[in-house]
């Protein structure tokens, strides 16, 4: 049990590199256009969806972006219009094609010349649309030139990826007949699928709390408790439950954030497939152990007698037979999500596993008072808003939002709970980093120990407040992604004021904020009560 409390703490380490992976997968960011606004140049820059047809043959509909000039894309698909596809000829559209446009969508490639100057040449040439091939996988926004006041093209105009073009352009060169059908449909207002991850993040905050009361054994009457205690213990192995305390501290707090801070600088420049694959396997380990740790206390819960069967492995000395069972369970479990991780449904799994280890970490790491707390998350507070916002200043990019992405085989980082868009005609999927929920969630549990210790009733204690002020926390966490067009924010911007901050005002208005700030300080560490309970049966 000392290696897999070794390991967790490891994970829990790892787990604020995806502090701030509020966000949303598969939104557009599109670069940065400065030119002005004007009648003729003034569309909203929307995403467009393009259904594409190969001799006949329905392909995989393609991700594009229309432009900020010319007729605004139809936003249901049966008001849409399935037209050929012509080569420009010359391929850059920027003079008069050879090719007979007439009624058609004219496709051409990106540079040379303006976008607007594409469009009022394939419109010349009687194209009903302009489909223009970007130079690079990203797509960019489809600006007018500074001086757009004269432009009149009333055309569809559409950008798309490097590779989806160019399959494009080598269907129609191999004499195919290709054909696109443009339309841009609109995202719903309420995004059904963030409520539930926002319950989600906070119901494994609130059974964490709880765990212990939640797994406690069944009592029939305090012998039969007292004998099955007993029993359970003579049956395991060493008992090494204290080493599964993890008690937080300052100078803890601020390496935690230094080395994470060093772990996404390495993740940055060094972005590999095989590096992501450590992090799956890190995953895996810790969430096959916060799995094991949740589904066998919670048989201990109603089978007392369940771990007291067991048997002798090497290395391992004693070990329950249950214990075994289980652990073979959730180890298949990790990994028949390892090899189904990107099938549609992979996300349960994922979350499945992540809460389980969230969880567990939230038994094993402390934090003591709010001394240590105030330092860790604000010092989580700093980290998250630098490499979100203001690293670009610096590296060009947002590390954060790089990291998040993965590299370029689709490997991304496990560390998250994500949730796809039900409803949401782009699809994608909604995400939040573990570092999101652990970081307030240690807060959130310590006055939930506070408050029982003190005896404290729901209103006058500050477990109550602190669950409020993280759901509304992870409310405008949601609202700024929303207003921001799903551009990656750091949710401890948000969460960290509504939980320390409503922490630091109860106490300053019931002054018990000394007491708060010092709680713990003379506890000894042997006299703090074994958080796994699970552990004393392996």
């Amino acid at each position: 049990m000392a290696m897999a409390s070794g390991l967790l703490r490891l994970v829990f380490l790892l787990s604020l590199i995806a502090v701030s992976l509020a966000r949303g997968e598969n939104d557009m960011v599109l670069d940065v256009d400065s030119t002005p606004s004007t009648p003729s140049c003034n569309n909203p820059y929307l995403m467009a969806k393009v259904k594409n047809w190969v001799n006949g043959r329905k392909g995989e509909t393609i991700q594009g972006a229309g432009a900020k000039f010319g007729a605004l894309l139809p936003s249901k698909e049966e008001k849409a219009v399935r037209l050929p596809v012509v080569i420009s000829n010359p391929l850059n559209g920027c003079s008069v094609s050879s090719s007979k446009l007439f009624g058609a969508i004219a496709l051409s490639t990106r540079g040379d010349c303006d976008f607007s100057v594409k469009a009022e040449v394939a419109q010349s040439g009687g194209a009903k649309a302009l489909l223009v091939l970007n130079n690079e996988e990203e797509l960019a926004k489809m600006g007018c030139p500074d001086n757009s006041t004269s432009l009149n093209i009333s055309i569809f105009v559409v950008m798309v990826p490097k590779s989806d073009g160019e399959a494009l352009k080598k269907s129609i060169e191999d004499g195919k007949k290709v054909e696109l059908l443009l339309y841009s449909p609109k995202r719903p207002v309420v995004d059904y699928s963030v409520m539930f991850l926002w319950l989600m993040a906070i119901g494994t905050i609130i059974i964490a709390s709880f765990w212990l009361k939640i797994t406690a054994p069944e009592k029939s009457d305090e012998n039969y408790n007292e004998l099955a205690e007993k029993e359970s213990s003579a049956g395991t192995a060493k008992d090494d439950s204290e080493d599964e305390v993890m008690n937080l501290t300052v100078a803890g707090a601020v390496c935690f954030v230094i080395t994470a801070s060093t772990f996404l600088l390495l993740l940055y420049f060094f972005m590999s497939t095989w590096f992501i694959w450590v992090l799956i396997i890190l995953f895996c380990i810790g969430g096959i152990e916060g799995m094991h740790n949740c589904v066998l206390s919670l048989i201990l819960r109603k089978w007392t007698s369940g771990g007291r069967k067991t048997i002798t492995l090497p290395l391992l000395d004693e070990v329950s037979v249950l214990s075994l069972v289980v652990l073979a369970f959730c180890a298949a479990f990790a990994i028949f999500w390892v090899v189904t991780r990107r099938e549609s449904y992979s996300w349960i799994g994922q979350d499945v596993l992540g809460i389980c280890l969230m969880i567990t970490i939230l038994q094993i790491a402390r934090l003591p008072n709010i001394k240590v707390a105030t330092v860790l998350l604000c010092c989580a507070f700093v980290y998250d808003i630098f490499w979100v916002f203001l690293s670009p200043l610096i590296f060009k990019d947002s590390v954060m939002v790089v990291v998040a992405k993965g590299d370029s085989s689709g490997e991304a980082l496990p560390m998250l709970l994500r949730i796809p868009r039900f409803l949401d005609p782009w699809g994608g999927v909604n995400m939040i980093g573990f570092g999101d929920v652990l970081f307030p969630g240690l807060l959130i549990v310590f006055t939930y120990r506070f408050d029982k210790e003190n005896k404290k009733s729901a209103y006058n204690g500050y477990f109550l407040w602190l669950v409020i002020g993280y759901g509304i926390g992870l409310g405008l966490t949601y609202l700024a992604l929303y207003l921001m067009n799903g551009n990656g924010q750091p949710a401890l911007l948000y969460l960290v004021p509504c939980t320390l901050g409503v922490t630091v005002i109860l106490g300053l208005i019931r002054c018990e904020l000394k007491q708060l700030w010092d709680y713990g300080a003379e506890v000894s560490p042997s006299s703090v009560e074994p958080s796994i309970e699970a552990s004393r049966s392996v």
